[in-house]
Formats: C-alpha cells, structure tokens, sequence
C-alpha cells in the first residue's frame, strides 16, 4: 500500500534510486562510485546493454532484466517507471544501471522526471558514454583539429510512435564535423542514403564499432557508398555506433600501434 504501515506502524520511507551509467561495457571502464552503488543496492534493474562481464559479477538474486525478452519483446518503459517506483516505496536502494551515459539516449531523463512526480528521491551518477568512448578504443578520435572542429550525436532508434523523424540529416549533412550514430545499424541505409541525397560525398568516411571495449568488439571500416555492404559482409550487429566524418579514417593510421586490453579491436 504504498509504503504505508499497518497497525499503527509508521509509513516506510522511500529508498533511493540511483540512475547510473555502467560505461561502455569494459568493467575496467566503469566509474568508483557506480561499482560501488552496484554492490550496495538491494535491486538492480538493468537490460542488456552494461554487457555480460558487468552483468555477470551482479548476483542472480538482486537482478531484474527490464531489457529484451525472449521472441524479440522488450520491456516497457512504463513497466520500468512503475517498477522503480514500487521498490523505493517498499525502501529499497536501487540501481537503474543502462550502458553508457544514463542521459545519453539512455531514457534517464523520463525516469527522472517519473521518480520526481512520484516523491521518490533519485541520484543520477554519469558514466562514460559509448559515443565517444567506442569510436576512442577504435582508435578514431570523434573531433580533430585537421578534420572535425563539431561533433553531432544522433540516436538511430527513436521513438516508433512518432509522426516522422525528428532528426534533420540536411543540417547534419551541411554541418560537416563528425556525425556519431547510436543504435542505427538496422537503420543504415536510411539514413546514409539521405545523407548522400543532402549533398554529403560517398566517399566520406565511415566506421562502425561493434560491441565497443566488450571482448568481442569488432570494427568496420568503409565510406557513405560501401558501407551498408561492408556491414552486410561483415555481419555487424547492434549495439554498434557508427561514426560519419573524415575522422573515421584516421583509424588506419594508428591502428598498427593500438593496443586494447584482452585484444579488443578486431578488425573486419
């Protein structure tokens, strides 16, 4: 009943959430503090992104998966919100832990916002971020003093019950500077071909970083024309990022001297 205690017991106060960035995926990656909240919370509430090694030192018994479900379903948003909400009200020290930055296409902001409207007290604790990190561990920088003095990041995935999409690739395209492309591998050939009918070249540079700093990453490199068929040969999967921009290239000329813990950055 909402915290509320029986037979004249006082009303439990609300536990706190802790809306918390676990980085790209490398545990070496992931802030003090969120490895600490982690092992400290009675819940954690997670989905798939923080990556199997982070998930893997949480035990089984304080883990709530709120991500994708067997058969291709995913949880939603609104089953998350509500969840949060009940398990602070039985008193509980939760952890919403998502991959990269919490704030970062993460959802943070709404489940801020829904903690807030429901009294529940909440700490946001910023973790590194995969749109720059995974491009970083590729050994591409996402600005350049030779190549990109602007960044843009722009979610691949967004929100299905819109109209029509909210991001506008001819500005992308005439900014120039470095277009950073979270969770668009299904959508590839969408958005390369409006870039491309916005005037940006087909030869410009493209990579894609897959699974960034997990031991499995892989990366693949093309340009605006190739690229889609470079990752169809490849078999690049989602969680991937797609960096556009001439710093895509400067990859090939450091990649001889990056070294990754555990060999990550298989090239493809």
């Amino acid at each position: 009943m909402d915290g509320a205690g029986s037979g004249g017991e006082e009303p439990t106060a609300p536990g706190t959430v802790h809306l918390v960035g676990s980085g790209p995926g490398d545990p070496d990656l992931m802030t003090v503090k969120a490895a600490r909240l982690i092992e400290s919370a009675d819940v954690v509430l997670h989905d798939k992104l923080p990556g199997p090694e982070i998930l893997g030192e949480i035990p089984e018994e304080k883990r709530e998966d709120v991500g994708k479900r067997a058969g291709g379903e995913w949880t939603p948003q609104e089953y998350t919100n509500r969840r949060l909400v009940e398990l602070a009200r039985e008193g509980k020290s939760v952890v919403r832990l998502k991959g990269g930055d919490p704030f970062v296409f993460g959802r943070g902001g709404e489940e801020a916002e829904h903690l807030a409207d429901a009294g529940i007290p909440f700490e946001v604790v910023p973790g590194v971020t995969s749109a720059i990190a995974g491009p970083a561990v590729a050994g591409i920088p996402v600005t350049h003093r030779d190549h990109a003095s602007s960044v843009s990041f722009v979610t691949g995935h967004e929100d299905p019950t819109k109209a029509e999409s909210a991001v506008d690739w001819d500005a992308l395209a005439a900014t120039g500077g470095t277009v950073v492309v979270l969770m668009g591998v299904g959508k590839l050939p969408a958005y390369t071909a409006e870039l491309r009918d916005a005037g940006l070249a087909g030869d410009t540079p493209v990579a894609l970083v897959e699974r960034a700093t997990w031991p499995e990453m892989r990366v693949a490199t093309g340009t605006l024309d190739t690229i889609v068929d470079v990752r169809d040969e490849a078999g690049i999967e989602p969680p991937a990022i797609t960096v556009i921009g001439d710093v895509a290239a400067t990859r090939g000329r450091v990649v001889e001297f990056l070294r990754n813990a555990d060999g990550r950055g298989e090239e493809t």
